[in-house]
């Protein structure tokens, strides 16, 4: 029988179980540390715009809790930074049966990260690797709570195989997603929509952690994404257009008064939690691929080094962080950045 293992148990590995245990589709959540064994001890407590509930999930905190199947199908849910270490440690477990995988890297992986990195990784170890961009408006930022504001589906995914491609496997994962709940479908060119993402995220992400005049911030913003598609052009990939979707998208948003806050995404909820950043695998992504292609991304340097800086002379991620703490204003980095990019 077809079965998901969903391995990471943040705001979307937690809210993607529990939309599965919601919907009868066959899964095990796999996580680490306080997280999973709270979940595995109480559930979770899953606040939607409809209402709370608390639901009971499918969860192990050891894969030897569980026997690898000729059907499984593997989501990763970590964040980037912690990828390559998952893929690691899942690559190698024996498959029974007399399918064709012998060890869990002949399975199927999907790989929902932001960024463009995690597909390249994955592929390390998997070969067949499947890149998803999501837009699940998800805050993980208390123990054993999930809140996902999305109206009224949870989330937007478009599934495709990596490097290119749409196959069976592929349409089949998006009804699957469907059938959860999620706005989800398959394209052939799933590079182009986690570009699109990926400008959206150096856009907005980081800039959560600052505070400082609402117009010179919108500038700076204007500055990374226009630095991002510079670096895009540069790699000829073109990035999806909300119309190119091929389902109906126009009525969904975030409802409001949901507990989805702006200025609160995930890289703010990971200071906020103290756990490791995804910086160096967005503004950072755009950073090296711009050196690997010759464009210049001093505003997306900028970001990266304030915020590594401010984790490294604090030895740790700031708990608690909230819009504006620990970083302060804007502008030194903005007149740095300026003048980086006249050097160039």
């Amino acid at each position: 029988m077809k079965r998901y293992l969903i391995i990471g148990a943040g705001a979307i590995g937690a809210s993607l179980a529990a939309q599965f245990e919601l919907n009868g589709i066959p899964y095990r959540l796999f996580g680490r540390g306080e997280q999973i064994r709270h979940i595995q001890a109480h559930g979770i407590r899953y606040v939607r715009p409809e209402g709370t509930r608390s639901i009971r999930l499918q969860a192990c905190a050891d894969r030897s809790e569980l026997a690898l199947t000729q059907h499984d199908r593997l989501i990763f849910t970590t964040k980037t930074q912690d990828l390559e270490r998952a893929c690691a440690d899942w690559a190698w477990l024996p498959v029974p049966g007399d399918g064709p995988a012998r060890t869990a890297s002949g399975l199927p992986v999907l790989t929902p990260q932001n960024g463009m990195a995690a597909e390249r990784i994955a592929l390390r170890w998997f070969s067949q690797v499947y890149g998803a961009s999501v837009n699940t408006p998800a805050r993980y930022t208390e123990l054993g709570q999930i809140v996902v504001g999305g109206d009224p589906e949870p989330g937007l995914m478009v599934v495709g195989r990596f490097p290119q491609g749409e196959d069976k496997l592929a349409a089949e994962i998006a009804a699957d997603l469907c059938r959860a709940g999620y706005l989800a479908e398959a394209q052939p060119d799933i590079l182009r929509w986690k570009a699109a993402k990926l400008i959206n995220s150096v856009r907005n992400n980081a800039l959560d952690l600052f505070e400082g005049p609402a117009g010179l911030l919108q500038a700076y913003a204007a500055e990374l994404a226009q630095e991002a598609m510079a670096v895009f052009g540069a790699m000829g990939i073109a990035p999806a257009r909300a119309q190119e979707r091929r389902q109906r998208v126009s009525h969904w948003g975030i409802a409001p008064g949901c507990g989805i806050e702006p200025g609160q995404q995930s890289t703010w909820q990971s200071l906020a939690r103290g756990a490791s950043h995804e910086v160096d695998f967005l503004n950072g992504e755009i950073v090296l691929l711009g050196r690997l292609h010759g464009v210049a991304t001093p505003f997306n340097q900028a970001i990266q080094q304030a915020i590594g800086q401010l984790c490294q002379s604090s030895h740790s991620a700031p708990g608690g962080a909230h819009r504006g703490v620990c970083l302060g204003q804007v502008e030194s980095l903005f007149t740095v950045a300026r003048e980086l990019a006249a050097r160039t």
